[in-house]
């Protein structure tokens, strides 16, 4: 099994991804909207970005043993990050769900930094203040993208 090295694209694309939707749509739009829109990506999107890391891998002439543990690694890494973004808005109201995604998608982030940062022997700050500075644009971009669109449409 892979360990958190190599899950942490699929981890960190479905922090962002599920980050980005929670927010987007929070203001704008029901649970159940937030929720299928979750699933639509904990599946669609999460197939086509293990198809690509699948071809990546493939490409890179690795084992078939590699190749496969990334893919089905990368998918259920992505599956299971998003599952929980999926439960905070069904387990909460809207607003307390978003407040659980940005402490749980920070928290995710300084923590896969910072295990990187030490399997590679470098101090973890620099990186990890680099990564959330990339989650805050995700959170500010989607939170503006939905008044913009509130407002006009």
């Amino acid at each position: 099994m892979k360990d958190i090295y190599d899950l942490s694209f699929g981890t960190t694309s479905a922090i962002m991804t599920g980050l980005g939707i929670v927010i987007g749509l929070s203001g704008a739009a029901n649970s159940m909207t937030i929720i299928t829109s979750l699933l639509i990506i904990a599946i669609a999107d999460n197939i086509s970005d293990s198809f690509g890391m699948h071809i990546y891998k493939e490409s890179q002439c690795s084992t078939k043993k590699d190749v496969k543990e990334t893919t089905f690694g990368n998918f259920i890494a992505r599956l299971i990050t998003t599952a929980i973004f999926i439960f905070f808005v069904i387990v909460f109201p809207t607003n307390l769900a978003v407040i659980f995604s940005v402490i749980f998608s920070l928290f995710s982030i300084i923590w896969i930094s910072y295990s990187i940062s030490l399997h590679q022997g470098k101090k973890p700050y620099l990186p990890i203040l680099k990564h959330l500075f990339i989650a805050i644009i995700v959170m500010i971009t989607s939170f503006l993208l939905r008044e913009i669109i509130l407002r006009f449409f």
